[in-house]
């Protein structure tokens, strides 16, 4: 009986608003993973509660089921309509107008589904170590056994994880994913330039580049591209980059994309961006066009693979090669140009998204570095365990948002949940070498970490952002929240999410501080990248 209230309690909470706009499947498969915490959490209670009072379970009236029985289902209609609204608000929000009437009334059968078969789950684990437990008394006293048999069977589902489950399906996907890797997409044609890697003269061979190599180098705008939106004298953009086929190890990857710029001339370019790239070695174009229109094609951009895997599985698995990456090529691209003649080098920018601003941030020690170590850094949508970036946040000034927040009155580093502009123009002024994070208020990645199953956060406190309904902090409930987000975090429109795209075209603009485009020129900008979505 208390395993059941706590699973009525647990299955209605997951129905307050989220951070993105959610389907009927998504809804139902959260509703079942709440609602059997509720009844697990029930049961434990019940348990401890029963070895105080020292005593056996009781065997409920028939009456105690008629009233959760009679209070279950207007609870639950009631949790499931409120729900249904709060849907709408964030759909309206965020500009979403697709939505499955079908899925949303299966909503319910999903999470009875999920339940039934997380409670068997948890039965059958339940059963095994009740078998450890019987076995384990021939040889010692039934306590001792019911305690050992416990153990066993938590560490044998531990390793099942662990081991068998998370390992074999990351070398799963590993191999599915290297395969798809070597796969070039339609419309992606290897340059004739030798501005790029993979071109006539390269030192990084076209086919070794991976996919999404092959399409940030037979990509973006043109010099003649350029000059007519930023009316200015243009070049075409520099792009090296280098894919996990083509070096054996990360330092030597790095080096050989190092080389390849140096020899298409990146060095000799006046704007010189080092990016750190997402887990399967995807540069944002959205990132890297903004910087070249921008800077008028005088611009030369370096960066290289570090996985196979996509940035969500990357999350998991791949932290340790993104923080190798990011270090390993800033520190290959420093070293070259801090060789150079002080008045021959180009301003040095840093630029990362996602797990990308946590490799990038690595190459760092914190703001003083940032500053002096390069002419402008944008970082955007950064994972809330980024170092420098949860540094930053959590030593704001204080009365500051942790949706926005204020680091040291915005000398160096300043956040921006969207108006950028708003942003730059706060005092006091931003002066010297820029570093900018960009953060929407419902990116679920920027707000996810483990800390959320039972420390409430600052944000969750504060009003919320221009895309956000009011949200509430309940334990363990929150994080499953922030977690069933994460999936789906790019699925919604620009400016909202984990989906960068405009924004970034003002990032870069307060970040360079181009001398020469007119605002009028910097909307024509924004109306390309919006294009490209």
């Amino acid at each position: 009986m208390p395993g059941c209230w706590g699973d009525v309690i647990l299955a209605c909470l997951p129905f307050t608003p989220s951070l993105l706009p959610r389907g009927g499947l998504l809804q139902g498969i959260v509703c079942g993973i709440t609602a059997a915490i509720g009844y697990g959490l029930g049961v434990v209670a019940a348990w401890i509660w029963r070895a105080f009072a020292d005593r056996p379970a009781r065997v409920p009236h028939a009456r105690t089921w008629r009233i959760l029985a009679v209070s279950a289902v207007p609870l639950f209609v009631v949790a499931f309509g409120l729900g249904q609204y709060w849907q709408s608000e964030i759909r309206r929000l965020m500009g979403v107008t697709d939505d499955s009437v079908a899925w949303v009334v299966a909503a319910p059968l999903v999470a009875v589904l999920m339940f039934g078969i997380l409670l068997l789950t948890g039965r059958g684990v339940r059963r095994l170590y009740r078998l450890l437990a019987r076995f384990l008394t021939r040889w010692i006293g039934p306590r001792a056994a019911a305690a050992v048999g416990w153990m066993l069977a938590a560490g044998l589902v531990y390793l099942f994880v662990t081991g068998i489950l998370l390992e074999g399906l990351a070398s799963l996907a590993d191999k599915a994913f290297s395969v798809r890797d070597t796969i070039t997409e339609e419309g992606v044609v290897q340059p004739a330039t030798s501005l790029r890697s993979g071109g006539s003269d390269s030192l990084v061979a076209w086919d070794t580049l991976g996919r999404q190599g092959r399409n940030f180098a037979g990509s973006g705008p043109s010099a003649s591209t350029i000059q007519n939106l930023v009316q200015l004298p243009s070049k075409e953009p520099i792009r090296a980059y280098a894919g996990l086929a083509s070096s054996d190890d990360t330092e030597s990857r790095a080096g050989l994309a190092v080389d390849d710029l140096e020899r298409a001339g990146g060095f000799e370019r006046t704007n010189l961006l080092v990016v750190t790239t997402t887990g399967s070695g995807w540069v944002d174009p959205a990132l890297v066009d903004s910087f070249e229109y921008l800077s008028a094609g005088d611009s030369a951009t370096v960066a290289i693979q570090y996985s196979y895997l996509p940035s969500w599985i990357s999350y998991l698995v791949d932290q340790t090669k993104a923080r190798e990456a990011g270090r390993a090529l800033f520190d290959a691209v420093y070293e070259r140009w801090l060789a150079l003649p002080h008045d021959r080098r180009p301003k040095l920018f840093v630029a990362g998204e996602s797990l990308g601003s946590f490799g990038g941030e690595t190459a760092f020690s914190g703001e003083y570095d940032l500053r002096n170590r390069t002419a402008g850094t944008l970082f955007v949508g950064p994972p809330n365990f980024n170092t420098l970036f949860r540094d930053f946040s959590e030593h704001r000034d204080s009365g500051s948002p942790e949706i926005e927040p204020v680091y040291k009155d915005g000398r160096t580093v300043r956040f921006s949940g969207g108006d950028v502009g708003r942003v730059s123009a706060q005092d006091p002024p931003w002066e010297g070498n820029r570093v900018l994070y960009l953060m929407h208020p419902s990116d679920p990645i920027v707000w996810w970490s483990p800390d959320l199953v039972l420390n409430r956060p600052d944000w969750i406190s504060e009003p919320p952002g221009h895309d956000v309904l009011n949200t509430v902090w309940v334990p363990f409930l929150t994080f499953w929240q922030i977690t069933a987000d994460l999936p789906f975090s790019t699925g919604v429109p620009g400016g909202h999410g984990h989906k960068y795209t405009t924004e970034q075209v003002d990032g870069w603009y307060a970040v360079i501080q181009p001398a020469g485009v007119t605002q009028e020129e910097l909307g024509a900008v924004r109306a390309t990248i919006a294009e490209q979505e």
